[in-house]
C-alpha cells in the first residue's frame, strides 16, 4: 500500500475553518475518487498546521486517481477555489507500507 502523509501549514486562524471544509466537502470527494483517506489531525504544537494522510494500492493506482481526481470537475470547480486559500505550504512524505504493516484497527491489511 502507498500512503500520502500530509503535512498542511495554513495561515494564521484558518484551521478551524480549514478542518470543517475537508470533513464536510474536501474528505467526501477524495474518498468518492477512489482515495483512503485519514484524517484531518490538528497538530498539538503549531496551531496553524494539520495533518492528514491518503492511501492508494499502488504507485500506479496513485497516480491515476490523483489525476483523475485533481483534472476532473470536483477539484477545479468547487474545492480547489475554496481550500487553496487558506493553505499557506503544505508538502507531502509518500511510503510504502511493510508486509506487517497494521491498519488502525489493529488488523493486518492486505
Amino acid at each position: 500500500m502507498i500512503i500520502e502523509i500530509r503535512h498542511y501549514t495554513l495561515h494564521p486562524g484558518r484551521r478551524d475553518e480549514f478542518v470543517d471544509y475537508f470533513e464536510r466537502v474536501n474528505r467526501p470527494a477524495l474518498r468518492d475518487a477512489g482515495m483512503l483517506v485519514f484524517g484531518p489531525m490538528r497538530d498539538l504544537d503549531d496551531p496553524n498546521k494539520v495533518h492528514w494522510m491518503r492511501a492508494f494500492a499502488s504507485l500506479a493506482a496513485r497516480e491515476a486517481i490523483k489525476n483523475g481526481f485533481y483534472d476532473g470537475p470536483v477539484w477545479n470547480t468547487k474545492i480547489e477555489h475554496e481550500v487553496m486559500p487558506m493553505i499557506a505550504h503544505f508538502e507531502a512524505d509518500v511510503v510504502e507500507t511493510t508486509g506487517g504493516f497494521e491498519g488502525f484497527d489493529g488488523q493486518p491489511t492486505l
